[in-house]
């Protein structure tokens, strides 16, 4: 099996395992907030479909922009061969903010945004078809926190970001005034 392969049975089992945790709530339960800082299961589940379907987009402009000779990215590859834990580590904050883009902003039932995010692996599926053939660490699509990342670094950022927003809705899910 190849990296690329790899890579995406990775992030499909996190994706498995992020919407387990968010999956059978009520929808109390749902919505529930211990503080206005934070954020709801629901609104977690939201944010991952924008922030995946940015990144996920960001790989096939990238894609796109190296078959047509217009690159979207020139520059130093500054985090080559390492991986996303490294890469984050360096360049993130504790608390990080995260980007207007992907700000969890139309609200609704968390079952909604679940099957969003179900179509989100569709859409790496077939990402990873069009890349067969291409050299991974050349198709370059930049982060907004930690700055030009390749596929296998972008695809290990997808199971790198549904494990830590799993791991706040376990926390979201033991808080003693859960519903």
């Amino acid at each position: 099996m190849d990296t690329l392969q790899q890579l995406l049975i990775s992030v499909a089992d996190a994706r498995k395992q992020f919407v387990q945790a968010a999956s059978g709530l009520t929808y109390d339960q749902s919505q529930f907030k211990s503080s206005s800082e934070v954020w709801s299961v629901a609104e977690i589940v939201e944010h991952m479909v924008w922030a995946e379907m940015g990144g996920i987009n960001g790989i096939w402009k990238a894609l796109a922009g190296i078959r047509n000779n217009k690159p979207i990215w020139a520059g130093d590859a500054i985090h080559q061969g390492r991986h996303i834990e490294e890469i984050i580590a360096k360049t993130w904050k504790e608390k990080e903010i995260v980007p207007e883009s992907a700000k969890p902003r139309w609200g609704g039932p968390v079952e909604y945004w679940i099957i969003a995010l179900n179509g989100c692996q569709n859409l790496l599926e077939s990402l990873c078809e069009a890349l067969e053939g291409f050299e991974l660490q050349r198709v370059i699509y930049p982060h907004v926190i930690s700055g030009p990342l390749d596929v296998i670094q972008r695809m290990e950022f997808l199971r790198f970001h549904l494990n830590r927003h799993q791991l706040q809705i376990e926390n979201i899910k033991a808080h003693p005034n859960y519903p």
